[in-house]
């Protein structure tokens, strides 16, 4: 592979780079420079095949291989699945390869129409373009106006503290009810997070709280979500304050302890 990408700086500010581990960043990156950037043919045990620009047929292990020491197969799986869920890119894969198609990739990365080559009303309009394609998707938008200047609405994959809780709050509700409907897990951790984020609560108590309403005869069946526990979180911290605080496994690998829940 010959030549180069364009890589705009605004992606800096973008929550999909802002919320990426190092190694996503760095699958990121990977993926754009593994793009076509003309349209591909070759033929394959007598059979035509085809890709356009944007489009690549590849294989994890071979991402893996290219984005460097240090990003394992898991790692490029996860990270594919959450470029999906941010209109990045698309995925098709079948028992052997897959084919990647980056999302608009011609409105940020035509190498036949350069800056210099365009007028600056189009060169406004295909900047402006880019920053949609790197904001706009329906998981990431704005919270609502009483935590609008201090949150925002964004993606969660499974690795984030505030998915895990989400996830270990149903849990602790599935031991009353195993019937409960799951709920929108990305929603969950979004409240959870304005908990954590913007009421200054540790991990530690919201998981605590989260074990304890459970427990509880009459809080087990009213605090069935981390809104309703946000709703009613010192409410609960006085109640908890009246009882022996028991002991609660840590979300984290590490040997149960007793914590300092700060109540």
């Amino acid at each position: 592979m010959q030549g180069w990408i364009k890589l705009h700086r605004e992606l800096l500010n973008k929550p999909i780079w802002l919320e990426s581990t190092p190694e996503q960043k760095s699958i990121l990156v990977t993926l754009l420079m593994m793009a076509n950037h003309k349209e591909k043919e070759w033929e394959w045990k007598g059979q035509k095949f085809k890709a356009e620009p944007g489009q690549f047929v590849t294989s994890l292990e071979k991402i893996a291989f290219k984005s460097g020491k240090g990003v394992s197969m898991q790692n490029v799986r996860t990270a594919i699945k959450r470029f999906e869920r941010y209109n990045f890119l698309t995925n098709k894969s079948t028992n052997k390869n897959r084919l990647i198609t980056i999302v608009n990739w011609e409105i940020y990365q035509d190498v036949e129409n350069e800056p210099n080559k365009q007028s600056n009303k189009q060169l406004t309009s295909n900047q402006q373009a880019v920053n949609k394609q790197l904001t706009t998707n329906k998981n990431v938008k704005n919270d609502n106006k009483k935590d609008k200047n201090n949150s925002r609405k964004q993606v969660y994959d499974d690795t984030s503290i505030y998915y895990q809780l989400a996830v270990y709050f149903f849990d602790q509700i599935k031991n009353n009810n195993p019937e409960h409907k799951q709920p929108n897990f990305q929603t969950w951790a979004d409240d959870i997070r304005k908990i954590i984020e913007l009421d200054k609560r540790t991990a530690e108590q919201v998981q605590y709280l989260m074990r304890w309403v459970q427990q509880d005869e009459f809080e087990m069946v009213n605090v069935l979500s981390p809104s309703k526990l946000r709703k009613r979180f010192d409410s609960l911290v006085m109640k908890v304050k009246r009882e022996q605080p028991s002991k609660v496994t840590p979300i984290t690998k590490h040997k149960e302890k007793q914590y300092n829940y700060g109540f």
